[in-house]
């Protein structure tokens, strides 16, 4: 088994990822691993913007205000603080290096409005394609970075933790199956989410939460499993992927009209579509089940051709299917789109383990509360892909590697067994833990779950095994929290507690080996 070393280990090649290997190549050397090509991540695909009080009328503290509204109570006041203030300094300083952002005749940032935000504060770039320039932007700076080595096609399998400190990764290539060990003083995992346990997922394919489940495996403390955010407006279409429309789209005044052509969100809430996320997903989910039918998206009011400059790679996506954004009724419905959960850290991005970090959307700094609020996840990129930097370089070198790791295999007859076991587990996690949930669902898919983790999971080598211990522990690391959770919250709905209630304002821990755990909110 080869072993490389180098003083920051960086997993994952979202923003997160890249603003982490950027930074850390100031301090030293820096080895930027991806399971895929480096410009596939969640972080590609955000189509909405990146949320900053950067306008004349808006202040840091009304952003603040809005994402502790948006998170139901639950949001650590501290890491909010950080992510508006330090998020307005980082969005400035990216401006300054170059990044072009989308502006108006007279020269002035153009900002949208998304669901629960109290004003224009959502920057774009090139429209509706705000994700791909920025992690375009930021890989061509990462790429001329001589400190920094790529690993495409390079799976983390196993974290490596010895006399309880974190001294790198063991990963797998996939192009010719070799194991590598990547040893080095800090390890910072920016794995992204995990949406596509789902069935329908907003996210690309490798969102299968790896980074969080060898955390867990490895010891790391997790917090609040049971919050997956669903974005309420996805393409529904049979035979085609969850197309995601993006949140500005209604931030520009399009419509959600039932089958009748009710526009329902009026009698729901006082922000109608542009209510939080929580909201509108659940209250079109409700609807659907009350009508039988998916629920539309509606411009055909609004009459401006402007939007389809705004919104051109969904107009081009639509006209694929022969769907016209500003004349035809668009069917939606909600679907898995974000892990506001995560590997617990503090501040700065340090886990519970010695030398290892996270950031991003595999990281529950706190932020998040029990609900993101819209195009905050960039943001929280920016300003912990730096942070979580600013303590790891002052990490010391960790003495050499002593134990024995076994090697992973890849394994192609066992291909079609994984693929029976993930869609099993999506069904299960779709229909028992998705947007409404209750008791009696949850335990039933937490019996599905320990049933195939016990028919199909053993110590095998092989890499299939290995992805489905993954899977299985996720689903149920997931599960059990929701049990835990007896009351309604955010992306957390529990129809047999429909109420948010005082008692349950509090951080659910899991660690292995350990009993459920409870952590105050910090203020």
């Amino acid at each position: 088994m080869k072993t490389l070393n180098f003083d920051f280990i960086v997993v994952g090649s979202g923003l997160a990822g890249l603003l982490a290997a950027f930074h850390a190549a100031d301090f030293g050397s820096v080895a930027l691993i991806s399971k895929s090509e480096l410009d596939i991540s969640n972080s590609n695909h955000a189509q909405g913007g990146i949320a900053a009080a950067i306008g004349e009328d808006d202040d840091p503290d009304l952003h603040l205000d809005d994402t502790l509204v948006a998170g139901r109570n639950l949001c650590d006041h501290d890491a909010v603080s950080l992510l508006v203030k330090e998020g307005l300094d980082r969005v400035n300083e990216l401006i300054s290096s170059g990044m072009e952002f989308d502006k108006d005749l007279n020269g002035h940032l153009k900002l949208g409005l998304e669901g629960g935000h109290s004003k224009r504060r959502i920057l774009h770039a090139d429209g509706d394609a705000t994700g791909k320039m920025m992690t375009s932007f930021m890989l061509k700076k990462v790429l001329a970075k001589a400190e920094i080595t790529p690993f495409e096609y390079c799976a983390a399998v196993r974290i490596i933790v010895e006399d309880d400190i974190c001294k790198g990764v063991q990963a797998l290539q996939y192009l010719n199956g070799e194991n590598i060990l990547f040893i080095g003083k800090a390890t910072i995992l920016a794995t992204g989410g995990l949406s596509r346990l789902y069935s329908r997922s907003t996210n690309p394919y490798t969102a299968t939460g790896d980074g969080i489940a060898l955390a867990w495996q490895a010891g790391a403390r997790l917090a609040d499993m049971e919050f997956i955010q669903f974005h309420p407006t996805a393409l529904s279409v049979p035979g085609e992927d969850a197309y995601l429309i993006s949140e500005a789209v209604r931030g520009e005044g399009a419509h959600l009209l039932d089958v009748n052509g009710i526009r329902f969100m009026t009698g729901i809430h006082p922000l109608a579509e542009l209510a939080p996320r929580d909201v509108v997903a659940s209250a079109i989910f409700k609807r659907m089940q009350e009508t039988g039918s998916t629920i539309f998206l509606s411009l055909r009011h609004l009459n401006d051709i402007d939007l389809e400059a705004r919104f051109h790679s969904i107009v081009a996506h639509l006209k694929s299917l022969g769907i016209n954004l500003l004349s035809d009724l668009i069917p939606i419905a909600p679907a898995a789109h974000y892990m506001v959960g995560g590997i617990r850290t503090d501040t700065w991005g340090q886990t519970s383990i010695t030398g290892l970090f996270a950031c991003g959307e595999v990281a529950a700094t706190g932020v998040m509360g029990a609900n993101r609020l819209a195009s905050n996840s960039l943001l929280e990129c920016l300003v912990y892909g730096k942070r979580v930097i600013e303590k790891a370089r002052i990490i010391g070198h960790h003495l050499p590697l002593k134990i024995e790791v076994k090697e992973i295999m890849l394994c192609q007859e066992t291909d079609q067994d994984f693929l029976k076991i993930k869609n099993e587990l999506a069904t299960i996690m779709t229909n028992q833990v998705g947007i409404v949930r209750d008791e009696n669902g949850l335990k039933n898919a937490l019996s599905v779950i320990d049933s195939i983790s016990n028919n199909y999971i053993n110590q095998s080598s092989d890499y299939n095994f290995h992805k489905m211990t993954n899977l299985t522990d996720i689903c149920r690391l997931i599960t059990l929290s929701a049990i835990e959770r007896k009351e309604s919250r955010g992306g957390h709905v529990r129809s047999d507690f429909p109420f948010e209630l005082d008692e349950q304002l509090h951080h659910i821990i899991q660690q292995k080996g350990e009993p459920l755990k409870y952590e105050p909110v910090r203020k």
